[in-house]
């Protein structure tokens, strides 16, 4: 795990280098202090977490706290005094700050300091510290192992492909008085800075591994929410996904039932057009077809009274056929000549005479007129008898 992080660190440090450089910083800052405004005023010391910066500085034996960016300090206190007094006064003087939200800087006075700004190549951004050390025996009278130093990027125009950079060094024996002071007190901090006016410089000259180490629970409770959060989102993303399944398959349903419908409809519809076709045929069967009762009627009318038929046929095609007695049977084809209805008329075999009865037995042919060139015919008969 050490490794890794050893190996992370660069990369972290160039993020964070990247967020405080970046205008959201300020922006949230702002952002959250509006919305800080709206709420009642019990409710803003709630919502006022983030870390406040309190600057200790030691001065003619005393000690002083005040809040960075604001002008009024502390009352002091002698850091004669043991342990418990001097927490209780610095507890005084911090009343009101959140515990979590405390840290302590130790400020050094500007005298005590070494400061030297440099022009850095870009590549120089990632390895600030690094640099500081290549670079503290050019810029300065001290080895590295003399003095404590941080590097920090300064703001502001610089020339194209460099940055401009600060070195900010002061001997190991002025911080390790101040800090064997504070260690006799028992106040731990986590930096030590400058103070320009009533705010801190924003480095860090403390040796690493003697920072306090902070635990924060509220870390634990964000880590949580942050985790419910995420579990929600899971969740409601699962939620709409299963509603979207639903409703496909709500929507399946019904085009699998409009098919079915529509299967029946389909098939309605073809018995519909089955039975037209079939009353259709029947209605041209029927307009196609003569009806054998004019037919009888035709030869009833037609045949003499002397002349009766003993049988008569007519099938699918039209063939007519007639047998039967006549006194005159030859004279049957002349009165069938002028039928409308029949056509063709003609005896089959010869005509014969039946002892019991004395008339002629006959058997004769005959075929049936189309509708279409009967109905005309009745039509014109009918004109020329009008």
């Amino acid at each position: 795990m050490n490794s890794a992080t050893q190996t992370l660190r660069p990369q972290l440090e160039r993020v964070r280098r990247a967020w405080r450089g970046s205008p959201l910083p300020a922006f949230l800052d702002w952002w959250s202090g509006e919305l800080r405004t709206l709420l009642p005023v019990r409710w803003q010391g709630f919502f006022s977490g983030g870390n406040v910066w309190c600057l200790l500085r030691h001065d003619n034996g005393e000690w002083q706290v005040r809040r960075s960016g604001q002008p009024q300090a502390s009352a002091p206190w002698s850091d004669a005094l043991d342990a418990p007094s001097q927490q209780s006064a610095l507890g005084a003087a911090v009343a009101g700050v959140d515990s979590q939200d405390l840290r302590l800087a130790l400020c050094l006075p500007q005298e005590l300091v070494l400061r030297r700004r440099l022009l850095l190549p870009d590549a120089a951004r990632d390895n600030l510290r690094q640099i500081g050390a290549f670079e503290m025996d050019r810029q300065t009278p001290f080895r590295t192992d003399q003095v404590y130093y941080d590097l920090r990027e300064l703001p502001g125009p610089a020339p194209s492909g460099r940055i401009a950079a600060e070195l900010i060094a002061t001997p190991r024996a002025v911080v390790d008085a101040r800090l064997d002071l504070l260690r006799h007190a028992g106040i731990a901090i986590d930096a030590v800075d400058l103070c320009e006016g009533d705010k801190r410089l924003g480095v860090n000259l403390l040796p690493p591994g003697v920072a306090r180490v902070h635990r924060d629970p509220r870390r634990r409770l964000n880590l949580a929410l942050a985790g419910a959060a995420a579990l929600l989102l899971l969740l409601s993303l699962g939620q709409w996904l299963h509603n979207r399944d639903d409703a496909l398959a709500a929507m399946q349903t019904q085009v699998d039932d409009m098919h079915a419908d529509a299967q029946k409809v389909s098939e309605l519809r073809k018995q519909l057009e089955d039975s037209a076709g079939a009353s259709g045929f029947l209605a041209r069967r029927k307009t196609d077809t003569v009806a054998v009762v004019d037919i009888l009627q035709d030869l009833t009318t037609r045949i003499p009274d002397d002349t009766w038929l003993e049988r008569f046929t007519v099938d699918s095609s039209g063939h007519v056929g007639m047998q039967g007695q006549s006194a005159k049977a030859a004279s049957l084809i002349d009165a069938l000549q002028s039928s409308k209805l029949l056509t063709g008329a003609n005896f089959q075999g010869v005509i014969q005479r039946d002892p019991a009865t004395n008339k002629e037995r006959f058997f004769m042919d005959a075929q049936v007129r189309a509708p279409s060139n009967a109905k005309p015919a009745a039509s014109s008969s009918t004109g020329a008898a009008r």
